[in-house]
């Protein structure tokens, strides 16, 4: 289906083409920008948890595993232990990021999973093509944003390194758990400062990103010549198939025509052949029936088949416009094919 809009023409299923494909609008940026943002968030929201059970580790290794024996079996006891303990202190951390990862990639492009990105393709590592990647215009927008993003987070680490000059000019007459804790602080700063920035950011990328990749699928008119015969089928051969539908039609009412009682006539634009048999039918059933030409074509196998013909203009436009095919007459037409029938009945000498 083509789709209109106030920005080109696009079809809906190339954009599922698109997908299949992998093609999707989609910022890289906004993921790694939501981690770092929550990775330090996280710091600061588990930072006690984690001091804590590193104390502790501390505290054991220096209180019960110094004084131990140096075997095999001890060591990896004490090896399991210390990354037991590690996993347990980073573990909010890595099921954060595993959340935040998800839902910023699901919001972005939805539930999608498929295998066309990860198949070998020769052409990746074509180097012309590789040689017009770099020199693309999408190359020098990615370089344009990497380069204002240094920029920016520069900036910001400048301002805020600048804001605490004092205190880090300090620190070298300062206790050693006030400067672990100053130091700690602000890094856990910076990293929320730059994580917002860089989400900011992302958010422009995604704009970008989803305006290219709608550009992307803006089509000329021989795109949609071709997505129609894609979709649709090629129109040529559908009119061909049409046309031969039409001439097998046309066959086999021309073959009903010998089993008509009449022939009514207008007498040279409409032709309309009427059956009845009182047996098996209600009323006059048009069988065939056929305007310019075709009335012609009717009335020629009528007459080598001796089906008489009757002029009736009235009656035959009137039939002709208002039965099909295979339908009986309307009941406000019964006397006049009444009388036609009697007629013609009359001159075979058939009674009804």
């Amino acid at each position: 289906m083509v789709c209109w809009g106030k920005d080109g023409i696009r079809n809906n299923q190339k954009r599922q083409d698109a997908r299949k494909k992998g093609q999707v609008a989609k910022s890289m940026d906004l993921p790694a920008a939501l981690i770092l943002l929550f990775s330090f968030m996280a710091f600061l929201m588990f930072g006690s948890y984690m001091k804590v059970r590193i104390i502790n580790i501390f505290r054991n290794v220096y209180e019960n595993q110094l004084t131990m024996e140096v075997t095999t079996g001890n060591v990896q006891v004490l090896f399991v232990d210390l990354v037991t303990q590690g996993l347990f202190i980073l573990a909010p951390i890595f099921i954060l990021v595993l959340i935040i990862a998800f839902l910023a990639n699901y919001g972005q492009i939805g539930f999608m999973f498929i295998g066309d990105p990860l198949m070998m393709k020769f052409n990746k590592i074509n180097p012309i093509a590789g040689f017009k990647r770099i020199f693309s215009l999408r190359t020098i927008m990615d370089f344009l944003k990497s380069t204002m993003k240094m920029l920016i987070i520069g900036y910001v680490v400048y301002t805020t390194l600048m804001g605490q000059k004092a205190k880090l000019l300090g620190l070298g007459h300062s206790p050693l758990e006030s400067t672990f804790s100053f130091i700690a602080s602000l890094t856990l700063t910076l990293g929320i400062k730059i994580g917002a920035i860089l989400i900011v950011l992302a958010i422009f990328d995604y704009i970008y990103q989803k305006y290219e990749y709608e550009k992307s699928l803006k089509m000329s008119k021989q795109d949609i010549k071709d997505e129609y015969k894609k979709s649709e089928g090629d129109p040529l051969i559908k009119g061909k198939i049409r046309a031969k539908q039409r001439q097998m039609a046309m066959r086999r009412m021309m073959q009903e025509v010998p089993k008509a009682d009449v022939i009514i006539t207008n007498p040279t634009h409409f032709a309309v052949a009427l059956k009845y048999d009182s047996n098996n039918m209600q009323a006059p059933t048009v069988i065939a029936k056929g305007a310019d030409y075709v009335a012609l074509k009717i009335k020629d196998v009528a007459k080598k088949n001796g089906v008489m013909t009757m002029e009736n203009k009235p009656l035959a436009r009137a039939i002709f416009a208002q039965v099909e095919i295979g339908e009986s007459i309307p009941a406000e037409l019964f006397q006049a094919v009444a009388e036609v029938l009697a007629y013609v009945y009359k001159v075979k000498g058939k009674t009804n």
